[in-house]
């Protein structure tokens, strides 16, 4: 397969998972970097050797120098993807996009049209998409197995951990800094549950709330920061144990210990706790986004669906059951089981070679899925090797944005086609 060149446009966590892999299966190579973060920059680019003229302090400075790779990964803030998809689209990259895609339908749709116009393929990282389970789930319901599909309940768990770190203390625990919590963890889902479907649905209606890590909540015993409280030991949210705990485990230290701090020492994480975000008590931070939520979809053929997002989990692969008219399908993620109401009988099924669900196991082998289907279809020149484009992830965007209006405003909104 011809190898393709890379752009990074973003150094941290995500387009290093994408270079990374990119680099292991040598389908791609990484020939650029545009990361405002000198030290981190420097990183990206000592390990991929990337030459000093190709490192950029920002994507404006390297769409200046114009098509200096095939395709560009953006792995920036959310809020910062549309000024470097559009540029770089009309310059003729092909995409490879962190999601969400944008956050407002106005800046998604300018994102959308603008791969339309230059006919560039624009791949949006919906990585479940890619995962060998997903494949097995889909193979099922598009041979019949359970017949018509009409009903469905998926789970996602995100894991109390793993809402203190990313949603309460972390980068995406405000919506005027990020987005809203179903946008910025969940659009993965209702592009899965829509995937599998395959179509939009007719209306959407919402519910959840903020209604744990808030002031109201605190013990009032508890300090502003865990190094100084006295019920850290016992308390479930405690940062000293969380990131201690990541020290000397490479994967853990890669996430999620590289957004604490960049040291490796006991020192250096007690350092970062003292001073940095990540040390904050979850009942005294500045978040705002839910902590729980739930979707409900219905179909045009009155099929429906219910959607559970919660941070009171562990962190563990998604949980879905699908109800057809002749069968039943269970899964959690690795294992499926299928019953056939026609003959009565069981089928239990694996996929394949499942990673752990959390970004540093490569969600369950999407991240890599996804990453070695974008560099075949730009070698190839075939975007049919991709399972969306730049239309269907804006239409399943537009659900996630309908359901956030559902739960707002208490109504159901109808979506048009």
């Amino acid at each position: 397969m011809t190898e393709v060149t890379l752009a990074v446009i973003g150094g941290g966590l995500r387009g290093l998972i994408y270079a990374r892999r990119a680099h292991a299966t040598g389908a791609g190579r990484v020939v650029a970097v545009a990361e405002p973060d000198p030290l981190r920059r420097a990183a990206f680019a000592a390990e991929f050797g990337i030459t000093p003229k190709r490192e950029y302090a920002g994507w404006e400075e390297f769409a200046a120098a114009g098509r200096v790779a095939d395709a560009a990964v953006i792995a920036t803030h959310d809020q910062l993807h549309t000024g470097p998809a559009v540029t770089l689209a009309d310059l003729g990259y092909h995409i490879l996009l962190e999601k969400p895609m944008a956050t407002d339908e106005r800046e998604a749709t300018l994102i959308a049209d603008a791969a339309d116009r230059n006919g560039v393929m624009l791949a949006v990282c919906h990585v479940l998409r890619y995962t060998p389970y997903t494949r097995m789930v889909k193979d099922l319901l598009d041979a019949g197995r359970i017949g018509r599909l009409v009903s469905v309940q998926h789970l996602e768990p995100v894991g109390w951990w793993h809402q203190a770190h990313s949603f309460v203390r972390g980068h995406w625990r405000r919506q005027d800094t990020s987005a809203p919590m179903l946008l910025a963890k969940a659009c993965h889902d209702v592009d899965w549950l829509v995937h599998l479907f395959g179509r939009p649905p007719a209306r959407v209606s919402s519910f959840g709330s903020l209604s744990h890590f808030r002031p109201e909540e605190r013990p009032a015993e508890a300090a502003d920061r865990c190094l100084d409280c006295p019920l850290e030991p016992s308390c479930p949210y405690s940062a000293p144990r969380l990131y201690l705990g990541c020290l000397g485990d490479p994967g853990s230290e890669f996430w999620p210990l590289s957004a604490v701090t960049p040291g490796r020492t006991e020192q250096d994480v007690l350092d970062a706790l003292r001073t940095g975000p990540y040390g904050r008590c979850v009942y005294a931070c500045d978040n705002d986004v839910v902590d729980h939520q739930e979707v409900v979809m219905e179909f045009d053929d009155g099929a429906t669906c219910s959607f559970t997002m919660s941070a009171f989990t562990p962190m563990e692969h998604r949980r879905t059951r699908l109800f057809g008219t002749h069968g039943y399908i269970d899964g959690d993620g690795r294992e499926l089981r299928v019953v056939d109401f026609r003959t009565g009988e069981e089928e239990l099924s694996a996929a394949d070679e499942v990673a752990g669900a959390s970004a540093a196991d490569g969600h369950g082998g999407g991240d890599h899925g996804l990453t070695d289907a974008f560099l075949a279809a730009v070698a190839s020149g075939d975007p049919a090797l991709l399972r969306s484009d730049a239309a269907e992830s804006l239409m399943t965007h537009r659900v996630v944005w309908a359901a956030e209006q559902a739960r707002l405003t208490g109504s159901v909104v109808p979506l048009h086609p």
